[in-house]
């Protein structure tokens, strides 16, 4: 097996193998493995040295910052607290100054009191306790060996941890399904403890051993399990519990948060009371000696027991789980299911572990309930809404602003640290906020801090146009508002670049210095303060004063703004510093009659999508406010800040309109996935797409068919396949809710949109107002 071997970062240490009651659905008793009937009853001194030993040998070949130890069993608690105390001083010993001890004990609570609670908080042994519901849920299992219950006690030892002086070492609680009791009453018992975790766990079966079902129902733990979601979801969600969590999560992108559940590699491996070393204890559903390893702590590593074929296999992915599993859709949420739940003897291609899961069905129509139940909740409303998508790039932008602060930790410099404090200046503003969220909606904002960052994590350090860049942000939120502050801001080769603005020319090539930009009722003004008092003239004259709508001259280039209906309000941004981040060069400062010509090609261009598609022209009039014009090609996006498009000389209007849609619709799905989950596991698998014989992963599969959607509405050519693609996308196991509710929208918008254009035709898109219209965002992210 091939990859990098895995280090284990949960172990789970058996300090006790026998126990005080006598659960028919134990794994450890009633199932296939009885190894436990020639184990030593108690962990010996010397098994609890060399695992203390091997710990910290672990640690330190991988340099593992923590390492969880779960004390278990049996009942662990049998094994009396000065044996407890003897483990817990014997791992923090050996793990002190090379890696944090997170030390859990997982109990049936019969014999917890706070003698045990009072040691375990002085050693921080955080405690689970296993309960199946109310009295007659976890006596139907949990009972002593006579028959009696064990409910009462368990109750008490819930009521001890509750107290105060115990409630930080409350782990949770976990439960074992059982269909035949009632799903409500389960979570209710459960929830009125206020636990901060309630772990459900499915019984352990296999295809040899399957679970009972009521009816015979295929799906029949699913629905217990939506039972007790709906009521999770209509009691407000009183305490997470994992498995919801690890599906939710899962759903949109992120990683799965239980071993039951997910692609995951396995990191855990069991130290048994003779000082053994065996794989996850489940295991021994499946057969005698499943779990075996022929390695012990005393002679062994723990990587050794990491290379071990049957721990490998549980560490492969996507890749170890079976055939059938990996064109599965919910493949990313289940994982496979449990390992061990895959298992069926015979021989052949079917036996072993290359099979699904026995609750297969029940995986996937969970999956799929807690899909529908929460996808609208959990849908981002970027993905629908544009003003939603620009006031979440907006927030990334405030984000990566201040991570970028953060990281600097006052290595900025003067300009950065005097522009920080100015920036909340201008944020305490009402009219200097709106114009300071302007300037950061800039794309070319997003531009200059991306590239910072990269900076600065590679550790090449913060350029100084980069550092400079913010006194210019400021000073022009600073200009836009009227606000009479004097900002620093720096210039080199004699020019004075301010964001949507325009720039201001001081002085020739390889002139730099720092010139003080201050606004006034019709403009600005720009000085250089280090000259005098007063600030000695500026070049020429005694001070730069620039108006508003001032046309350009000789110490003044202004960013044009391209008012030609039907087309928006555009800025023509062909002076920003940053604005070099098209695949293709941008073109140098245009003339006026060559910017008049730009402007007339796009809005020839816009009056043909205007007509062809209202309400895609409609949309990219509200988002995009730049354009950037570029030495060739057509148009294109930006790497970085949504709305912006670099646009080239095409032969013709219908070919700009064409690459104009194109060019927005590529960004807006850039844009969206910077804010919104669409999709994971990409290039796990390869999609053969339907207009070519070329197979591609699942993001180029879902960028060509965003792309073709909206441009088969102007040109129904490129529809050819755009269906089939749907399909295979919203059944992919690599989409998420976000990107099942991106398909979803792509299918309305194709669906009957290219007969009501004929209805629209002559129609034209208003322009938009001010090009940098934006939404104004909570402001999640200050200047403090």
């Amino acid at each position: 097996m091939t990859g990098p071997l895995v280090p284990f970062r949960e172990f789970v240490l058996k300090v006790h193998s026998r126990c005080d009651l006598a659960c028919d659905h134990c794994y450890v008793y009633e199932h296939a493995d009885q190894s436990w009937l020639t184990r030593p009853k108690t962990i010996s001194d010397e098994a609890i040295s060399w695992t203390a030993r091997r710990l910290a040998e672990h640690a330190t070949t991988h340099a593992l910052p923590s390492v969880t130890v779960i004390l278990h069993g049996g009942e662990p608690l049998l094994a009396g607290p000065a044996r407890l105390r003897r483990v817990c001083e014997e791992l923090g010993s050996a793990l002190n100054g090379i890696a944090e001890l997170d030390l859990r004990i997982h109990t049936n609570g019969v014999q917890l009191s706070p003698r045990y609670l009072d040691l375990f908080d002085e050693f921080n042994v955080r405690v689970g306790i296993s309960l199946d519901g109310d009295r007659a849920a976890n006596d139907r299992h949990r009972r002593f060996a006579n028959g009696r219950s064990s409910h009462p006690m368990v109750m008490r030892a819930v009521e001890l941890l509750r107290e105060e002086r115990y409630r930080h070492l409350d782990l949770g609680l976990l439960c074992t399904v059982d269909i035949h009791n009632d799903p409500v009453a389960v979570h209710d018992a459960l929830a009125e403890l206020e636990p901060p975790l309630v772990d459900f766990l499915l019984p352990h079966a296999t295809w040899d051993d399957p679970p009972p079902r009521l009816d015979g129902s295929p799906t029949a733990y699913a629905a217990w399990l939506l039972a007790v979601f709906d009521r999770w979801t209509e009691q407000g969600r009183p305490m997470p519990v994992r498995m919801f969590a690890s599906v939710l999560s899962s759903l949109n992108g992120g990683p799965s948060l239980t071993e039951s559940l997910g692609l995951a590699p396995t990191d855990l491996v069991v130290i048994e009371t003779d000082g053994k070393l065996e794989q996850v204890d489940s295991l021994k559903s499946a057969y005698e000696g499943a779990a075996a390893t022929g390695f012990d702590v005393f002679s062994h590593t723990f990587d050794e027991v990491a290379a071990h074929p049957g721990v490998r296999a549980r560490q492969l992915g996507l890749a170890g789980v079976s055939e059938t599993c990996r064109r599965c859709p919910v493949v990313r949420s289940c994982g496979g299911g449990l390992y061990t739940h895959r298992y069926r003897s015979g021989p052949g291609a079917d036996g072993g572990f290359d099979n699904p899961s026995v609750y297969c069905a029940d995986l996937a129509a969970l999956i799929r309930g807690v899909e529908e139940r929460t996808a609208a909740a959990t849908e981002s409303p970027a993905v629908r809404a544009p003003d939603a998508l620009l006031a979440a790039h907006l927030d990334l932008t405030r984000t990566l602003l201040a991570a970028l602060h953060d990281t600097l930790d006052g290595q900025g410099g003067a300009l950065w640290d005097e522009a920080w404090r100015l920036a909340a200046s201008v944020e305490a503003d009402v009219p200097g906020a709106d114009a300071l969220d302007t300037v950061l909606a800039h794309p070319y904002t997003r531009s200059w801090l991306v590239g910072a960052l990269e900076d600065v994590h590679a550790g090449r350090g913060l350029t100084e146009p980069a550092a400079e860049r913010l006194g210019a942000c400021v000073a022009a939120a600073a200009v836009r508002a009227g606000l009479d502050l004097p900002v620093p801001v720096a210039y080199r080769d004699g020019s004075l670049h301010l964001p949507t603005l325009g720039t201001a020319v001081l002085g020739g090539p390889g002139e730099r210095g720092v010139a003080v930009v201050r606004a006034t009722d019709d403009g600005f003004l720009v000085r250089r303060p280090d000259t005098g008092t007063d600030g000695v003239p500026a070049v020429p004259g005694p001070e730069l004063r620039i108006a508003h709508e001032e046309a350009e001259g000789p110490h003044w280039r202004p960013v044009r703004v391209l008012r030609q209906a039907p087309a928006p309000a555009l800025l023509l941004d062909d002076l920003d510093p940053f604005r070099d981040g098209f695949g293709t060069a941008p073109a140098e400062r245009l003339t006026a009659e060559r910017a008049d010509a730009w402007g007339r090609r796009i809005a020839d261009a816009w009056a043909l999508l205007a007509d062809a598609v209202p309400e895609q022209a409609a949309e990219a009039a509200r988002t995009l406010t730049t354009v950037t014009p570029l030495a060739a090609g057509t148009a294109e996006p930006g790497r970085h800040g949504h709305g912006a498009l670099g646009v080239g000389e095409a032969a013709d209007g219908k070919e700009l309109a064409l690459g104009l849609l194109s060019g927005f619709r590529r960004a807006k799905l850039r844009a969206l996935g910077e804010v919104t989950d669409l999709y994971a596991l990409d290039g796990t698998w390869e999609h053969r797409t339907p207009w070519g014989s070329e197979h591609v992963t699942f993001s180029r599969l879902l960028a060509e068919t965003f792309e073709r959607a909206g441009l088969g509405l102007y040109d129904p050519r490129f529809l050819t396949g755009v269906p089939e693609a749907l399909d295979m996308i919203e059944n992919a196991a690599e989409v998420t809710v976000d990107g099942k509710q991106l398909i979803a929208a792509v299918r309305k918008e194709i669906s009957g949109t290219r007969s009501a254009a004929g209805r629209n035709r002559g129609r034209t898109v208003p322009p938009s107002g001010h090009p940098s219209n934006v939404l104004s965002s909570d402001r999640k992210v200050t200047f403090e």
